[in-house]
């Protein structure tokens, strides 16, 4: 942040303090621009005070009550921001583990996560959205050897894949055993959250 006194000297106006207007602006204009959850709008707007300085009445109670009011008028919706970002990841191809880990870094309350957590069917597709999507596997261009196999394994973990799930499509024979592996437990094209 540019002190008064800095900016003064770049002759540029000094930043206005936050007052409860200007924090109000500054919390609708981030829920227009973002797609975001009640504890990172908290967070952004905790941050900014620190950032520009503000009246002493803008606390901890004054943040949360205009994050309630916004989540009230249905401008912060968590379970819709967890169905959103749920499916997202896991087309993109990350794994139940990895969804969890994002939703609490948002924020997401237990119950709420535990809705969005895709069924085995679910994770089953996401695993092979990352398969197809890193050429892992039978998708590879030349059969993989077992450094490379055990390679693919790891990334397939770290996705937040289970091992088994990793194994199992990595050392599928052919692209149709992969996808028959995948849509075993659902007949739906692609059951995500």
């Amino acid at each position: 942040m540019v002190s008064k006194e800095t900016a003064k000297k770049r002759g540029k106006p000094a930043p206005a303090e936050l007052d409860q207007s200007r924090l109000r602006d500054l919390a609708l204009s981030y829920v227009a621009r973002f797609a975001t959850s009640s504890a990172k709008l908290e967070a952004y707007l905790i941050r900014k005070i620190r950032e520009k300085g503000a009246v002493e009445d803008l606390g901890p109670d004054t943040v949360r009550a205009l994050v309630d009011r916004l989540v009230e008028l249905g401008y912060v919706d968590d379970a819709a921001y967890a169905r959103a970002k749920a499916g997202g990841l896991l087309r993109r191809g990350y794994g139940a583990r990895r969804v969890d880990q994002a939703l609490r870094g948002a924020g997401i309350a237990e119950d709420v996560r535990d809705e969005v957590r895709p069924d085995e069917a679910g994770a089953r597709h996401a695993a092979l959205a990352l398969v197809q999507k890193r050429r892992f596997g039978p998708y590879a261009v030349q059969p993989p050897d077992m450094a490379k196999r055990e390679k693919q394994i790891a990334a397939m973990i770290r996705a937040g894949h289970g091992f088994d799930t990793a194994r199992a499509l990595i050392e599928a024979g052919s692209i149709d055993e992969a996808e028959e592996w995948a849509m075993e437990l659902d007949d739906d094209a692609f059951p995500m959250v």
